[in-house]
C-alpha cells in the first residue's frame, strides 16, 4: 500500500493503469487508443531504449487484474524498465540497486528525480522509480536511468 502511496505523490499522475481488470494483454491498437497524443512518446522510447542500450527483450506483464498491464524491456533476461499505460500518458518505472542509486544521484538526472530517489523507501529488490511520461522532455530522465540500470 505504501508504494501505491508513494508511486502517486512521485508522479503526480494518479490516473489507474490503462487495462486494469483486463485479463488479456493489451494489443498495439488498444495501446494507441489508450494513450492517445502520447503513443509517439512510447514508441519513440522503446525504439531508442532498444537501440541506444541494446535492449534485446520486451513482454507484456500483470501481476494481476486490479494492477493492469506493463511492458517490461530486457536485456538478456533482466528487466530494465517496465513502461505502464495510462489513459493520455505512462508510467516509466524502475527498481535499481544500491550502486545504480549512487551512480543516479550523481548523473545530472532533473532534481526532482534524484529528490525522488532519495526519499524512496528501500526495499529488498532495490530501490522503487516512477516516472511520469506526457511530454518529451520527460524522456531524457528515463533514458538516462534505464542506461545507469544497464550498466549497474
Amino acid at each position: 500500500m505504501a508504494l501505491k502511496s508513494k508511486a502517486k505523490k512521485q508522479t503526480g499522475n494518479a490516473s489507474p493503469n490503462a487495462f486494469t481488470g483486463q485479463a488479456e494483454p493489451p494489443t498495439q491498437k488498444a495501446v494507441e487508443a489508450a494513450l492517445g497524443q502520447s503513443y509517439p512518446l512510447w514508441t519513440q522510447l522503446v525504439a531508442e531504449l532498444k537501440r541506444e542500450l541494446k535492449l534485446d527483450g520486451e513482454e507484456w506483464n500483470s501481476s494481476g487484474l486490479k494492477y493492469g498491464w506493463a511492458l517490461r524491456l530486457q536485456l538478456k533476461n533482466r528487466n530494465i524498465v517496465y513502461m505502464g499505460p495510462r489513459f493520455g500518458s505512462f508510467i516509466a518505472a524502475f527498481i535499481i540497486g544500491d550502486k545504480a542509486v549512487a551512480a543516479a544521484t550523481k548523473s545530472g538526472l532533473p532534481a526532482y528525480v534524484v529528490k525522488m530517489i532519495k526519499d524512496a523507501k528501500r526495499y529488498a529488490e532495490g530501490t522503487p522509480v516512477r516516472i511520469a511520461v506526457s511530454k518529451t522532455e520527460d524522456l531524457k530522465p528515463v533514458k538516462i536511468l534505464a542506461k545507469i540500470k544497464v550498466e549497474n
